[in-house]
């Protein structure tokens, strides 16, 4: 029996597998509401077989986008545009729906990476940015405002606002973004939080308005919704973020009723020293999850079936999330139960193209 495709339950939401499509910017909404792409991207991702999609990171406000053609959830038009979307998907597949809801901070205001991926100053199309201190990204990197009290209180209100929308989309499933290098983030490292008030300082401090941002979206949907967060557990530069920290945060989100930990790394510098090989973050979400007992999702170059397979099945980590993996291989969960001698489920539109050796491989869908 493959614990990769046994089912697991995040609040009132049993998943049938612990394969997760990760969250991916496809920088191809219109003024943050969502296209065609979004239909054909989702849509097909949609009948893959894994227990739960992301859809992609979703600005909670115009100036939280990474680029101006991000996806967003501030208004009217932007809702109803992603509703259009997931009505779509919705009547075609029964895959649960996970959006993260996310604010770039200093790093927003970006080209899309096709296009160079550079720093956009407002009088090159791009706008002024906000961080928790006037501390920008890159030296060349028009600096962002420190943000006041009012600002805070502004972006706690697009957070919840935002998670209000998800709801009447018929989200199951939230994540706040506070990993690579985007606002909440920034304000959890002293590399990008040089605060003298509540909000910097100690890591007690420096973790408080992540926290009231999650406690505030956690109180705006019922008790069953699972809310969980995305973390870098290190920033990968000296003097930064760790996975201590990331330990000690992970308590505190424990106590305000996080149903999971999706464990990333890096993103915050331009200085990270990252050892990039397969797996390499998969300790993090093992040490989180020893330690604090929070369920947790996995990332980072894991590519293959038996790996997958591995890292769930030894308890390092609840889920597996594939990203790139899953782009070049939108039936990467088709394959790997064939490989792990699991069953999926497929649309019946499909169930022909099964090969005659794996003729036991589809489930009704």
């Amino acid at each position: 029996m493959s614990t990769l495709f046994s089912p697991i339950t995040l609040g009132t939401r049993t998943l049938n597998n612990r394969i997760v499509i990760a969250p991916m910017c496809q920088y191809s909404a219109d003024q943050g509401r969502a296209t065609d792409w979004h239909l054909i991207h989702l849509g097909h991702l949609a009948l893959s077989g894994a227990g739960l999609m992301f859809i992609e990171a979703t600005a909670v406000a115009p100036e939280g986008r990474i680029s101006p053609d991000d996806l967003g959830l501030w208004s009217d038009e932007t809702e109803a545009a992603l509703a259009r979307v997931l009505q779509s998907v919705r009547t075609y597949s029964s895959i649960p729906l996970a959006l993260q809801l996310a604010h770039a901070g200093r790093k927003a205001s970006t080209a899309v990476p096709w296009a160079g991926g550079q720093h956009l100053a407002p009088a090159s199309g791009g706008w002024q940015t906000l961080a928790p201190s006037a501390l920008p990204f890159d030296t060349t990197d028009t600096p962002p405002l420190a943000l006041d009290e009012t600002g805070l209180q502004r972006i706690r209100n697009d957070f919840v606002a935002a998670t209000q929308r998800a709801q009447r989309l018929g989200v199951d499933v939230i994540e706040l973004h506070a990993a690579h290098g985007y606002l909440l983030h920034q304000f959890l490292s002293p590399l990008s939080n040089a605060r003298g008030d509540r909000y910097g300082g100690s890591p007690a401090n420096r973790m408080r308005f992540p926290l009231e941002v999650f406690d505030a979206v956690r109180a705006a949907v019922p008790t069953d919704t699972p809310v969980g967060i995305r973390i870098s557990a290190t920033d990968w530069v000296d003097g930064g973020w760790d996975i201590e920290q990331s330990v000690a945060f992970a308590r505190e989100l424990q106590r305000r009723g996080c149903a999971f930990i999706d464990v990333s790394s890096g993103g915050l510098s331009p200085l990270q020293q990252i050892p990039v090989e397969p797996g390499y973050q998969v300790p993090f979400a093992e040490r989180i999850r020893r330690e604090t007992g929070l369920p947790t999702i996995a990332v980072g170059l894991i590519t293959e079936p038996g790996q997958a397979e591995t890292i769930a099945s030894s308890g390092q980590a609840d889920m597996v999330a594939l990203a790139r993996g899953m782009l070049y291989d939108p039936r990467w969960p088709w394959h790997a139960a064939a490989e792990l001698g699991a069953q999926v489920e497929a649309p019946k539109q499909y169930w022909r193209s099964q090969p005659r050796e794996f003729k036991n491989l589809f489930k009704p869908g």
